[in-house]
């Protein structure tokens, strides 16, 4: 580790919905800036200007907000080297090209898409390397300058080392060197005033004296480009890490075909933050202590990023949905109450205290913060007539079941004190008086109090819905099913 305090940065491309690989990366970058009294950044890289989108922008930066995850220099706070949007350093990059074509390390293309259209098909059809065929390499100063005097559009095109290799030494991969002949002329600065992101990511990196690039692993063939516009421009190399992919099942390359990847689904989803951080740090990294469940405490202490592991991670909800559901138990009631109420996961007519009445009822089946609302919708709306369909073949059918309801009723209205030890023997005595068994009973009594074949334990929902809403309900259910219907 260099000497000095670390200084990272994550560059999000604001094109589409924050990409929960944005939060991965962001995660190992701000921890390591934490843990080390380093820095870190978030700069905005928007110089794709067909793509961009000025909500994506914000929903980046409310969705890292969202999971605590915090920057010390960005376009909101500001910071020594603002502006810390890439639209709005146009003049650096601008500088920064012609000082590499003053160096000799890079040139002016004046080819045309259509010529360059033209050299890609070709080199299709002859299965030669797609890439730039450097013909405006050899122009002369003078060409150069007559093009520019006729207002030639033009961009400016690395100046790649036409023998030997560029070699890199990844912190996690270790050295990678690739001959010269496979690296582009890449192009740096485009002839609508903007830089590609390879010119940029550089620039910035320099001037913002970032010490340590953490990213994706599919940044690493870029790397070499990287490194020669480094050389260029005569700046130090920071250390590269790259972090492998989040993966599908069929460890292809995380995607909203197969996965969802926007961080304001996982929200909506009611996913906790803490839970989701915790998750994704399993995706690269191991405790040590060989926990699978811990806070960022427990991960700022102990994570280095040269411990990040190479296997392709594979992004399970399943195992996401667990873990939530783990930290959602974890919660003190009234907090929990507190984050299904700013999330807005309860329904319009709850109340606190109702909330803490029917909470302990679901909380072991809680494992998003989502589910609230259907699993208690029983407690905040009536459930409703029950279909005869979904009493299935229960014994005596629809009149069978009206009569059980109807008998139990009148049973359950002599108990004096309501709570489980009163309300289960006078339910036994009922039963075994109707000489039901107890699917024949509770089932019809789950779905007339409930509307769900599926509920908390059934004593336990009459205690919280009280001895009048029970007995209005299987009042109900029991006149419908005897009622045919007209």
């Amino acid at each position: 580790m260099s000497e000095q305090p670390p200084r990272v940065r994550i560059a999000p491309s604001p094109t589409g919905d924050p990409h929960v690989g944005t939060a991965y990366v962001a995660l190992f970058n701000s921890t390591f800036a934490r843990a080390n009294g380093g820095t870190f950044l978030l700069r905005i890289d928007d110089t794709d200007r067909t793509r961009y989108r000025a909500d994506s922008e914000r929903a980046i930066m409310e969705s890292l907000r969202w999971l605590g995850i915090r920057w010390d220099e960005g376009p909101d706070v500001g910071g020594p080297h603002a502006p810390y949007r890439q639209s709005e350093r146009g003049d650096i990059y601008r500088r920064r090209a012609e000082e590499m074509v003053a160096r000799g390390a890079a040139y002016r293309c004046f080819c045309t898409a259509e010529r360059l259209e033209r050299m890609r098909a070709a080199q299709r059809a002859d299965k030669r390397f797609a890439g730039y065929d450097r013909a405006c390499r050899g122009l002369s100063a003078a060409e150069v300058e007559r093009l520019r005097a006729e207002g030639k559009p033009h961009v400016i095109r690395l100046l790649v080392p036409l023998d030997g290799s560029t070699a890199v030494h990844d912190e996690l991969h270790g050295q990678i060197v690739v001959a010269n002949a496979e690296i582009d002329d890449q192009v740096l600065f485009k002839s609508d005033g903007f830089p590609t992101y390879h010119l940029a990511n550089c620039a910035d990196d320099i001037a913002m004296g970032i010490t340590h690039v953490i990213r994706a692993e599919e940044w690493i063939i870029s790397t070499p480009k990287h490194v020669l516009i480094y050389r260029a421009l005569g700046a130090p190399l920071p250390r590269f890490y790259h972090v492998p992919l989040l993966r599908n099942a069929d460890k292809s390359k995380i995607s909203k075909r197969k996965n969802p990847v926007s961080l304001d689904y996982y929200r909506r989803q009611g996913y906790l933050p803490e839970a989701l951080l915790n998750f994704l740090a399993n995706m690269g990294w191991a405790s040590p202590e060989g926990k699978e469940i811990f806070d960022r405490e427990h991960f700022a202490r102990h994570f280095r990023p040269e411990d990040i592991h190479l296997g392709g991670p594979v992004f399970d909800l399943e195992k996401l949905r667990w873990m939530n559901g783990v930290y959602i138990r974890a919660l003190p009631p009234a907090e929990l109450v507190e984050r299904l109420r700013s999330e807005g996961f309860l329904p319009a007519a709850a109340d606190a205290a109702s909330v803490g009445r029917v909470l302990p009822l679901v909380a072991e089946r809680l494992h998003l913060l989502s589910e609230f609302e259907e699993l208690t919708r029983f407690y905040f709306a009536e459930p409703g007539a029950i279909a005869v369909a979904e009493l299935g073949p229960l014994k005596g059918g629809a009149a069978g079941c009206a009569r059980l309801l109807a008998e139990a009723g009148a049973a359950l209205a002599r108990v004096g004190r309501w709570e489980g030890g009163e309300i289960e023997p006078v339910l036994e005595t009922a039963r075994a008086a109707l000489a039901a068994s107890k699917p024949e009973l509770f089932m019809p009594l789950r779905l007339a109090l409930t509307g769900r074949k599926d509920s908390p334990p059934i004593l336990e929902v009459m205690q919280v819905l009280g001895k009048d809403k029970v007995l209005a309900r299987l009042a109900l259910a029991a006149r419908s099913l005897a009622e045919p219907s007209s």
